[in-house]
């Protein structure tokens, strides 16, 4: 049995989101002043942006968008739990995978890149937004916490099976 349990970091992580709706809409300054968005933008190179300084059209709907997903993650929480492990045994795989991809090229592809050199190529303005050291911050938290759900989920799954299993022997006890 984990620790903490699958439905414990979901709802964590979906308060998180509510949060950073919040300030999103509020004061993105502060998100992109963090420490630990500091540190890591350091550790990895990634560039420091002035858009987060702010508020602007593009935040207020990413603003509305983490809003949307925090609800709607602490709703699927409330499921019964058989419904929920389903839905968050499909569903913790591919955030996983979509925030370590969008991690990757936030890294992979910015002008500090090592692996990338932007500057021998044509510049292109698709995507330029994601290559900062908040946005980076973001996925990669994200990834190391849908990973957590993902493995708890595994550890979780064979509790509930044997709890189904000695309620329906208890049922055919019944009958």
């Amino acid at each position: 049995m984990a620790l903490i349990s699958a439905a414990t970091i979901i709802t964590s992580l979906s308060l998180f989101h509510i949060t950073l709706a919040f300030f999103f809409l509020t004061n993105p300054q502060t998100i992109a002043d963090q420490t630990l968005v500091f540190i890591l933008g350091e550790a990895m190179g990634l560039p420091f942006t002035r858009s987060f300084d702010t508020q602007s059209p593009a935040l207020s709907f990413l603003a509305a968008v983490l809003f949307a997903v925090g609800i709607t993650d602490l709703v699927s929480c409330s499921l019964p739990e058989e419904i929920s492990q389903y839905h968050w045994g499909s569903q913790a795989p591919v955030r996983l995978v979509l925030f370590g991809t969008l991690g990757f090229y936030s890294y992979t592809f910015s002008d500090s890149s090592p692996i990338y050199a932007a500057k021998t190529y044509s510049a292109s303005a698709w995507g330029e937004g994601l290559k900062n050291r908040v946005v980076f911050t973001w996925a990669f938290v994200e990834m190391i916490t849908w990973f957590w759900v993902f493995v708890t989920l595994r550890e979780e799954r064979r509790d509930m099976a044997m709890r189904i299993a000695e309620r329906r022997a208890a049922e055919d006890d019944r009958l």
